[in-house]
């Protein structure tokens, strides 16, 4: 199929698709004119590259990730992406922790804010005097 029928089934831009060429994560034959033909098998490729970036991992990740899905039966290459998929599990815990801190922050902020919003909604009208 053409990059236009990918792109209709997948939901992903021909842009995004060109994108992930360059990044080696999606291959295409050419045809005598230079256009780009991906196989059927593209659709659920398409569909796991975009999982694997909606759950915040780079292109560079998800490049040493998917060799697994191509050879399944290499255990070099199955070791390779357990360590790279634990890796990014890591550096998730590692900016979910960050975010509980920032998280906290906030809250001790929001905290002294209501006490201080609470002490001007009852502190008496300041008199102002004629001119």
């Amino acid at each position: 199929m053409r990059i236009g029928e990918l792109s209709k089934r997948t939901g992903v831009s021909p842009r995004s698709l060109r994108y992930y060429e360059e990044q080696g994560l999606l291959t295409s034959s050419r045809s005598d004119a230079g256009q780009r033909h991906y196989p059927d098998a593209a659709v659920q490729r398409v569909s796991l590259i975009r999982r694997l970036f909606d759950a915040g991992m780079s292109s560079r990740v998800i490049a040493t990730v998917l060799p697994c899905v191509d050879v399944p039966g290499d255990l070099g290459v199955a070791e390779e992406t357990f360590t790279a998929m634990m890796r990014e599990r890591d550096r998730i815990d590692a900016d979910i922790a960050h975010l509980i801190e920032t998280r906290d922050a906030l809250d001790v902020l929001i905290t002294a804010n209501s006490r201080h919003r609470a002490e001007l909604s009852t502190a008496p009208e300041p008199v102002t005097q004629p001119a």
